[in-house]
């Protein structure tokens, strides 16, 4: 046994086709069902075996015979026939069969590999579709030494559970075990991740337990795996707290170890976790990290969960002997809304809870910047105090998939705010004391749209997406054509062109974020997630954040402007200071005049920022 097998009391269950001793074995949770058989096609003939049904609805048969690449579905009732749900892999899409998956038969190159420390993690956040021209997962590992080379430590991939069609944003997949066909299926997402460790990086999966796709989601007739007792955008919610949703929560907890010990993944990221309603005594969140916490440590990796969520709830992220859930990372909305507001002026939407220097100056100080008080967006009090919060704790970002592609024409700030702008973002997320994360092509400035798309084959369902994507924007005053979601050119006109980052204003932007990422692994303070050791001020006239960070050795300032116009402060900098890295000077693209290098007279100095620029200064020692 290696230190990726769990033991007790988790992953006791084998759901789906697995071997034992030689055999093939299926498992298959379905209390709906009165009996079940496997029909399964191997070397040209179609079989069937009848299961086996224990007290608690789970069906299992082990037979000689068969191997990896055979296909089967489950039947039902001697009727229905529907693939697996705990399927390993979906080869003819969401309807088709599931095939037999031997995890055995890749070969690792990984064994010494442990995985980042939290507070190394410089993530990247790719979608495997549109990240290359192929949009496979083997495209995407010709491209890591281009993320190396940029400074990035983490990938974080987008959802592959397999889901309808070719193209999709991943977050309508309807099998949580099977990666997607169209990017290369389970041996291309394990070459993926051998590769990404071979080089250094981690690799954080992003996965969806609050809801399944419409299409291809055969679970209700299996099994309670839905409650009508909730309602989420999507529909039903998952079972967590009612009758059965014992097994629904072994499911998904399964699920979430079967990534991290089959597919030796590093941490997962965890779609929108408000919506997972959960009223028992213990929530599923805090057992989901129980568990994964567990093979941390018989596994002696470093594994992680991370949450998204809208709800600003410290819960979610506090250990377990404190009353949280013990979820490893936040990521933090309220940053990226503060941050946005100030770049853009937006104030429409959620925006309109934002747009003061004084937000983002709380944002980084405290974490959370709606902390139980009033939201006129949400027109009531809102959040939960974070200031006790270890900075690792939270994620920050300028952009990701959610603020670009839910967009209504998924622009990017590339698209819409100058250069200037999108240096000064990309040093308050890089330089932050949290943990930054990029979304692919920020780095460059790409151009083209990050859109919303799908490859449905349910015409109705296909109309729904469509006029629910008009109904979501149809009381903005900026009416705008909305791209078809079904149209293969939305999928297409969302692909990077990565080649632009050596030419232009492209490279000048690439160089500064190579520029900052160096910076920020090079001077520990800038790296180390401590709020303790560091003094937020906001000049709300002066429209200027500045931050003050120390330790016993080293001591930074940076200052960050949001003003249109060049703007003085006065400072009390004791001592001589460097500047260390100016966005406005030292590239072409600068506009106005650098700002000075501070020296101490006795009151302070009088320092001159450019618009919308950024400067950092170290202290000189001695």
């Amino acid at each position: 046994m290696d230190g990726r097998t769990l033991t007790k009391p988790y992953w006791h269950l084998d759901l789906g086709a697995s071997f034992r001793n030689g055999k093939l074995h299926f498992m298959v949770w379905a209390p709906k069902a009165g009996e079940v058989a496997v029909k399964i096609a191997a070397a040209g003939k179609e079989q069937e075996l009848s299961l086996t049904r224990d007290p608690t609805g789970y069906f299992s048969v082990s037979a000689d015979g068969f191997s990896a690449g055979d296909r089967y579905f489950y039947i039902l009732d001697g009727i229905y026939q529907y693939p697996d749900p705990a399927s390993r892999f979906q080869p003819e899409g969401v309807h088709g069969p599931s095939e037999v998956v031997d995890p055995g038969a890749f070969e690792w190159h990984d064994n010494a590999w442990k995985g980042r420390t939290a507070e190394d993690l410089i993530i990247y956040e790719l979608h495997t579709g549109t990240f290359t021209e192929e949009g496979t997962f083997g495209a995407a590992a010709g491209r890591l030494d281009y993320l190396l080379e940029l400074g990035i430590t983490a990938v974080e991939i987008m959802p592959v559970a397999q889901f309808p069609g070719s193209r999709n944003w991943g977050y309508d997949g309807a099998y949580p075990f099977a990666p997607q066909n169209s990017y290369g299926g389970p041996g291309g997402l394990k070459m993926l991740v051998d590769s990404c460790h071979s080089r250094g990086l981690s690799v954080i999966l992003d996965v969806v337990y609050n809801h399944l796709g419409p299409e291809g989601n055969y679970l209700e007739n299996y099994g309670y795996y839905f409650t009508g007792k909730y309602q989420t955008p999507w529909g039903k919610a998952v079972n967590f707290d009612g009758p059965y949703s014992d097994e629904v929560r072994r499911y998904f907890i399964d699920n979430a170890l079967y990534w991290f010990t089959e597919y030796h993944i590093d941490a997962l990221r965890l779609d929108a976790v408000h919506g997972i309603f959960d009223l028992s005594a213990r929530h599923f969140l805090d057992e989901l990290s129980d568990a994964v916490h567990h093979l941390k440590k018989v596994s002696g990796r470093n594994i992680y969960i991370i949450a998204e969520s809208d709800l600003n709830d410290v819960r979610i992220i506090k250990a377990h002997k404190t009353g949280g859930y013990g979820i490893d990372a936040l990521w933090n909305d309220d940053f990226h809304h503060s941050l946005h507001a100030l770049i853009t002026g937006e104030d429409r939407g959620y925006y309109e809870d934002f747009g003061k220097v004084e937000h983002l100056e709380k944002a980084f100080r405290d974490g959370f910047v709606y902390s139980g008080q009033y939201s006129k967006f949400r027109r009531r009090h809102h959040g939960s105090i974070s200031k006790s919060i270890q900075p690792d704790k939270f994620i920050v970002y300028s952009q990701n998939h959610d603020q670009v592609g839910n967009r209504a024409g998924g622009d990017r700030l590339s698209q819409t705010q100058s250069l200037e702008k999108l240096k000064l973002c990309a040093a308050l997320v890089i330089l932050s004391p949290y943990i930054p994360l990029l979304f692919m092509g920020e780095e460059y400035g790409e151009t083209a749209a990050f859109q919303y798309f799908i490859s449905h084959t349910d015409s109705s369902l296909i109309e729904n997406v469509r006029k629910g994507r008009r109904e979501e924007f149809a009381g903005f005053e900026r009416r705008e054509v909305l791209p078809d979601p079904q149209a293969e050119s939305t999928f297409l006109n969302s692909k990077l062109r990565i080649e632009r980052h050596e030419h232009g204003n492209h490279k000048i932007l690439f160089e500064f974020y190579r520029q900052l990422l160096r910076l920020r692994k090079e001077i520990p303070l800038l790296g180390r997630p401590d709020k303790k050791r560091m003094e937020v001020t906001a000049l709300e006239a002066e429209k200027v954040l500045m931050v003050k960070r120390w330790d016993l050795n080293d001591e930074v300032i940076s200052i960050a402007c949001f003003n249109e116009n060049k703007t003085f402060i006065r400072w009390r900098f004791q001592g001589v200071w460097d500047k260390i890295v100016e966005s406005s000077s030292g590239l072409k693209s600068g506009n106005g005049e650098p700002a000075g290098v501070p020296e101490y007279d006795g009151q302070g100095s009088l320092l001159s920022v450019a618009p919308y620029s950024f400067v950092l200064f170290r202290r000189r020692k001695g």
